[in-house]
């Protein structure tokens, strides 16, 4: 199966763990020590989001493999009957 050159949900992977980054970042220079609580919750929201678009990863290649076993199926039932 070939990779497509723009997945989607790649791109939001990337640009949540960038924005959860740059929030840090910018927490621990306007705060300072008193940023580390808020961190937490920014970094837990970046697993999160993570977790979420693997699991949707994974539910798009599962649905994609189901569909190119289903299309190869019936390739081989019409080549069996055109054989009949």
């Amino acid at each position: 199966m070939a990779q497509p050159t723009y997945d989607p949900l790649r791109a939001l992977a990337i640009g949540t763990q960038a924005a959860g980054l740059v929030v840090i970042i910018m927490l621990e220079t306007v705060l300072g020590d008193a940023a580390r609580p808020w961190q937490g919750i920014t970094l837990g929201l970046m697993v999160a989001s993570a977790l979420g678009i693997a699991l949707a990863r994974l539910y798009r290649h599962k649905r994609a493999q189901r569909e190119q076993v289903r299309r190869r199926e019936s390739a081989d039932a019409r080549e069996a009957k055109k054989e009949e």
